[in-house]
């Protein structure tokens, strides 16, 4: 699957998600298209030095603590981006779990086709 066809997926899953939950905004399309590119570099160069420096915690939490890692790359995506607005950590955290079921049913239906 093609980059830009992720992206837009990615894109379509923020919109989704947003109007899901009361707590999350986004501005527009441009605004998601935007969080999907920022999330996926955060998840890329960010997510593993957080997860490297918190390994002794997410032992202990049994991989729980990866959750609150997700939610913290929200709040940071939010603090970047004018368009995208989240209430606080417990709507990031609801946020990325609603945002990892959907972008994993997209990528399964766009590699079936």
């Amino acid at each position: 699957m093609s980059l830009i066809v992720k992206w837009l997926l990615s894109a379509i899953a923020v919109m989704i998600t947003a109007y899901l939950l009361p707590g999350v905004s986004v501005a527009s399309f441009w605004a998601a298209l935007i969080v999907a590119v920022i999330l996926a570099l955060f998840n890329t160069f960010l997510k593993p030095i957080l997860v490297i420096l918190t390994i002794p915690i997410t032992v202990l939490s049994l991989g729980l603590f990866l959750l609150v890692i997700n939610a913290i790359i929200i709040l940071l995506t939010d603090a970047l981006i004018a368009g995208f607005a989240v209430s606080n950590f417990w709507w990031a955290l609801a946020f990325s779990i609603i945002m990892a079921i959907l972008s994993s049913l997209f990528n399964d239906i766009a590699e079936r086709i």
